[in-house]
């Protein structure tokens, strides 16, 4: 019980809350675990709830009428997945699989909306994570329509960067082939923007990990959204 506590605590959703309003949350919540590559749930599922990531790492993604895969995001431990089908009533709008062995919390959607009516601080916190994922998706279908490749990769080290709080590094938590699929490239497009970058001595990539050698050089390709090739 006290494990699942100090999850939600320390989560996007339910960080802040008082401790009772926590407990209440905490009496709710269905503890599941999901093995590397098992499917949380389909798009086009009823949005019966959403889930908290407790552990591991999750990734939502879109499949076109082609069989291509576009990842949406990647979300760890203390983000929220679901949760705008869950509120709209509607179905899930694309799908989630875990890239991990991940551990889930499942919040069921009408107990879950009884208690946001006797809880206005949770509310205002699901709307901030809404308005953040809003964003996050405005700002990639952005990159995608116009910027090349550079440019795509280059905002998303920053955006990483700042979601780490670690403004001159940034470590990758998803692989080459899955970075790829998120900024919509061919990973050999990507492995030349890499290439590129590291040539210019933008950054200096070691595995997942990629060091920024020149901030304000990397932040000018993001904004001009061009670059090496």
């Amino acid at each position: 019980m006290h494990e699942i506590l100090k999850i939600l605590n320390q989560s996007q959703l339910f960080g802040g809350l008082d401790a009772s309003s926590l407990r209440c949350i905490r009496e709710i919540a269905a503890d599941q675990v999901f093995s590397k590559g098992g499917m949380i749930f389909s798009d086009g599922e009823p949005g019966r709830g959403f889930y908290l990531v407790a552990g591991g790492r999750v990734k939502v993604y879109k499949i076109s009428a082609d069989g291509k895969e576009q990842i949406l995001h990647v979300v760890g431990p203390g983000e929220s997945i679901g949760a705008v089908a869950v509120f709209s009533g509607k179905s899930y709008p694309a799908n989630a699989q875990a890239i991990l062995k991940s551990r889930l919390l499942f919040f069921p959607r009408s107990r879950f909306v009884a208690l946001l009516a006797a809880n206005p601080e949770l509310t205002m916190n699901l709307l901030a994570v809404f308005a953040r994922r809003l964003r996050e998706f405005t700002l990639q279908i952005e990159s995608l329509s116009l910027k090349e490749i550079p440019g795509r990769l280059a905002s998303y080290l920053l955006d990483q960067a700042e979601k780490q709080k670690t403004p001159d590094a940034v470590c990758l938590e998803v692989s080459r082939s899955q970075l790829a699929d998120i900024l919509g490239a061919a990973p050999e497009s990507l492995s030349r923007a890499f290439a590129g970058m590291s040539r210019l001595r933008l950054i200096e990539a070691r595995g997942a990990q990629i060091r920024f050698l020149d901030p304000c050089g990397l932040q000018e390709l993001a904004a001009y959204g061009k670059g090496p090739r």
